[in-house]
Order: C-alpha cells, then structure tokens, then sequence
C-alpha cells in the first residue's frame, strides 16, 4: 500500500500598503510562509516582477526544494552505502522562460552538487549514488522540466574534485 503524506501551512500576503490592489504599482508582494511548529519564511515576488530582492521568491523556494530534496536522498544512500559525506554544498541554478503574455514556466535547472567525504569512503561510488539520488527525489519526480545533475566528489586528504 503506497503511504500518502501531506503538507499544510499558510501563505498570507502582508504587501497591503493602504490601497489594496487597486493598481498594479500599488501594491507589494511581500508575503509570509508559516507551518505550525516551523519559523516563518518571508517572501516576495522575483524583483523582475516589482519584488523585494531581500526575500525568496516562489522561483527561489522551487530551485531550493529540488537542490534540497536532491541532497537529502544523496545524504540518506551514502549512509546506507557507507560513505562518510563530511560537507555538502550545491550551486543550484533554474532557467525560467517568460512568456509574452507575462506567464511563463520553468524550462530547466541544474544542480551541482559538491560532496566532500572521509578518507577511505569509494569516491566512484560516491559520485555514482546521485543517479540514484536524482531517481528517488520526491520534488524532481513532481517537476516537468529537466534537472542536470553536475556532481564533484573530493575526499577530506584531497580537495581535487574527482567528478
């Protein structure tokens, strides 16, 4: 039996700066991200679309939610494999295309990750468990564009990246 889980939280817009939206400059797109329990992560439209560049953007979660999704399965095999990861940091990157009439879609991201492991963990291997990452990601599988992965791998005595 497939296990179904759900995700809940608030987005309540706080861009009201007296007028409503009664004019497209009138307004801001600030908002707030809140799940019980969790701190609350403030956001706004991309600047390109009248945003505040000091918060995320839908676009920025998304990109963030892949890369994130992506490291956590890699984290999870390399435990399971026996390969001691030590640091991990991905240069993630999504390509959205703007339609002209202002709609548009995301057409591609790609993720490069960077793992440093413990010397004596199989670096091949290593590299080789982000297939299986990318494979596995819940939030990759729910997306419909493509996703490159770039993966490096270093060991802790060697910061040459293998990959």
């Amino acid at each position: 039996m497939k296990k179904r889980h759900s995700y809940r939280l608030t987005v309540r817009w706080t861009g009201n700066r007296g007028e409503g939206t009664s004019g497209y400059t009138r307004y801001g797109r600030e908002h707030v991200i809140d799940a019980d329990g969790k701190p609350e992560i403030t956001g706004s439209s991309d600047p390109a679309f009248r945003g505040d560049p000091s918060r995320y953007s839908p676009e920025d979660l998304l990109v963030a939610s892949v890369s994130a999704c992506h490291m956590l399965w890699y984290l999870h095999l390399c435990s399971d494999a026996g390969i001691v990861v030590v640091d991990y940091a991905d240069d993630a990157m999504g390509t959205m295309i703007e339609d002209d009439d202002g709609g548009g879609r995301f057409s591609a991201m790609v993720l490069r990750p960077h793992a440093i492991i413990a010397a004596g963990s199989d670096a091949v291997l290593a590299e080789s468990l982000h297939e299986e990452a990318h494979r596995k990601c819940f939030i990759a599988n729910s997306v419909a564009f493509p996703i490159a992965c770039e993966p490096t791998v270093a060991t802790e005595e060697s910061p040459t990246p293998s990959g």
